[in-house]
């Protein structure tokens, strides 16, 4: 597996669409090494291919959105993607497909990124 898969290139990016498409590529290198293997690591790399890329594809959609319901809606839909692409990264370690140590970066960020937009739906409907 390539070493910068399970790394961050740069510092973090606080502005959570920018982080999200950056975990995205990271998501897609991970996919794109796994899909080298045959197997059932191909099917698992489909499963988080799709998640972890969806998360991104959501928030960006929450941007554009034409109600806070609509916004709360799209970050929430981000939310369960982010939490079955932890599932999916756990179960790739869980199963020594890869490495536990070359997935604690990204697993990390997964985690960071379900605590934001878990931080930003509860607020959100709160305000109602």
């Amino acid at each position: 597996m390539k070493g910068e898969v399970g790394s961050l290139k740069g510092e973090r990016k606080s502005d959570l669409p920018e982080r999200s498409f950056e975990f995205a590529k990271r998501i897609v290198l991970l996919c794109q090494a796994l899909d080298e293997k045959p197997g059932v690591s191909r099917t698992l790399a489909n499963q988080l291919l799709r998640s972890g890329t969806s998360v991104g594809a959501n928030i960006e959609e929450g941007q554009a959105s034409q109600s806070e319901a609509d916004f709360v809606s799209k970050y929430s839909i981000a939310c369960k993607e982010a939490r079955e692409t932890h599932y999916w990264l756990r179960l790739l370690c869980a199963t020594g497909i890869v490495e536990e140590n070359k997935l604690a970066e990204l697993t990390d960020e997964c985690n960071q990124i379900i605590a934001i937009l878990t931080t930003i739906i509860k607020k959100m409907k709160e305000r109602k």
